[in-house]
């Protein structure tokens, strides 16, 4: 009994230092990066994939600017190519990588959180709806694996594009979860990413009511530091695309008023989670 109690005491004793030792070095991890750029105002523009069409014209403008970004990709249908993560695009991926952006899971299938059913023998138990892949439009049950196997996908087929490793992060396509979504995600490794309401730049809304004009200057005049930012690359449905009117002078409105762009990697919140599951 005494070993037995001894041998609890020592692995509860290195459970503690293992967690001090993965704040500590979130806080290292924090200070290289703050100490790498005179910044005092971050913004972390995060990109979800869509139809592509703009995604040339998007590298470019974040290359002309010296801008690093956060992509969240599935394998979502194209206008031009077999899909966002198709071999078609993978030379556009694999210049994202040497150019030193930073990339993050979106499930593979851009998989729709529903609503939680009851748990089931395995555990917790969703209704989804793929909006990509074979299964795409069918609203389905799936089990926590499913969906873990979902982010995992993501996250290799991004990692074999960039040869760059992904984040342990993630967004939901559409931004719906619920909690028990969320912790069955952590479990199996991945952070939930949102965005800030100014963060919203709204190129998924109808032009007609939404014009690029009204969202630029709703952006320049709420965005603050620290905000998470969200726009796609291509939406089917916005019939005046957003990125070509709106990206580079939201980028240059930005920088003007002393804000700095950055990538989720260096993001406070994420520092920790990031450092203790690294991939």
């Amino acid at each position: 009994m005494i070993a037995a109690a001894l041998r609890s005491r020592a692995k509860g004793r290195i459970a503690s230092f293992r967690r001090t030792a993965i704040a500590v070095l979130a806080i290292l991890l924090a200070g290289l990066a703050w100490g790498q750029s005179d910044c005092k105002k971050p913004v972390y523009l995060t990109l979800d994939t869509g139809h592509m069409e703009v995604a040339p014209f998007i590298s470019d403008t974040l290359r002309k600017h010296q801008v690093k970004v956060t992509f969240f990709a599935a394998h979502e249908r194209t206008q031009t190519g077999d899909g966002s993560l198709g071999e078609h695009w993978a030379p556009w991926w694999r210049e994202r990588g040497q150019e030193g952006h930073s990339f993050a899971s979106h499930t593979l299938d851009h998989v729709v959180w529903r609503a939680d059913l009851k748990d089931g023998a395995d555990g917790a138990q969703f209704l989804v709806q793929p909006s990509a892949g074979s299964q795409s439009g069918r609203k389905m049950d799936y089990s926590v694996a499913q969906y873990c196997a979902q982010l995992k996908a993501s996250a290799t087929r991004l990692s074999a594009l960039t040869g760059q490793p992904t984040l342990p992060l993630f967004r939901a396509p559409g931004g719906k979860t619920s909690p028990a979504l969320l912790a069955a995600a952590r479990a199996c490794g991945f952070a939930h990413v949102g965005w800030a309401d100014a963060g919203f730049l709204g190129d998924e809304l109808p032009s007609e009511k939404f014009s690029n004009q009204a969202l630029l200057a709703k952006a320049l005049r709420n965005i603050r530091s620290g905000d998470i930012l969200m726009a796609h690359l291509g939406i089917w449905s916005r019939k005046d695309a957003w990125a070509p009117a709106v990206l580079e002078p939201l980028i240059v409105g930005l920088k003007e008023r002393g804000f700095c762009f950055a990538t989720l990697r260096s993001h406070p919140d994420y520092l920790a989670w990031i450092a203790a599951h690294p991939r």
